[in-house]
């Protein structure tokens, strides 16, 4: 299983996968279904889940829908197909369940990365942790600027896209890599391998030039989206591909005129994790 591939809830083990693709954690159901009714046999807890999943279906129910099955290692060693679902719909399959465990687990989600998501009501509150969490780890207030100012943008190009027929955690990875590859000339994952990133998002290990143009690249690309109102994947990845050469017109510019590299391998990795990775092209 892939580095981290298990997490710890009150000493029992939660299997789990990382997706490189939508950058999300997903979680097995049954894992988490075994801490709600506090069971200790897996297959008994399998069947309650099985008997769950078959009442939210005849209830219509989209938590079930947004399940995975993928392949997990059991106890036996041997990898088996399993349900699993992001923290987002965990939250929602958690509230079907009666149990004492509920609260502890929601979290427990937040504690491994998905605190966004108790934020939905509050924005201030997760702003407000974001920048704790920049400067406790050594960002200067500078760079935490740009990050939320780059981060705002952001979010008024997905808001675009979810209002345009964009619906599917791989489309938005889809497009965000088009508009990436054009205006830096590598996919997400070459940038992220670049600095020696696994499960670290990308723009927090960005430099100050690489958060402002990716923020040029988006801005360009919702405000062309929006002048062709692009619907659906077609048109924006037409308005995508159009925005990220207009930052990448201005990266090359820059360049030219500098003699430096603005996409580059420095990230803000711990020393002793830095020592680990293999060489890095810092040009």
């Amino acid at each position: 299983m892939p580095e981290k591939a298990i997490a710890v809830f009150e000493g029992k083990e939660i299997r789990r996968y990382y997706d490189e693709t939508t950058e999300k954690w997903y979680f097995s159901v049954v894992d988490i279904i075994q801490v709600l009714v506090q069971q200790a046999d897996y297959q008994t807890a399998r069947k309650y889940w099985n008997k769950l999943k078959e009442r939210l279906t005849k209830e219509g129910s989209e938590s079930v829908t947004n399940c995975h099955r993928l392949k997990m290692e059991a106890a036996d060693g041997k990898k088996y197909l399993t349900d699993t679902a992001d923290a987002e719909t965990l939250l929602r399959l958690i509230q079907a369940v009666p149990s004492p465990k509920a609260e502890p687990i929601k979290l427990w989600l937040a504690k491994v990365g998905y605190e966004r998501m108790q934020d939905m009501a509050d924005p201030a509150r997760s702003l407000d942790r974001a920048r704790e969490y920049w400067q406790q780890h050594g960002r200067s207030e500078k760079w935490i600027q740009q990050r939320m100012m780059g981060q705002e943008t952001r979010n008024k190009l997905t808001d675009y896209w979810k209002d345009h027929d964009i619906t599917k955690d791989e489309e938005y990875a889809i497009l965000t890599n088009i508009i990436h590859q054009e205006w830096s000339d590598i996919t997400v994952k070459q940038h992220k391998a670049m600095k020696g990133l696994k499960t670290q998002n990308l723009r927090d290990h960005m430099n100050e030039a690489e958060l402002i143009f990716t923020a040029l690249a988006e801005l360009s690309t919702r405000q062309i989206a929006e002048s062709m109102v692009a619907v659906g994947m077609d048109e924006n990845k037409n308005a995508g591909r159009k925005g990220g050469r207009i930052a990448k017109k201005a990266r090359l510019d820059l360049e030219s005129k500098t003699g430096r590299k603005v996409v580059t391998g420095e990230n803000f990795l711990p020393s002793g994790v830095k020592k680990s990775l293999p060489n890095q092209n810092k040009d």
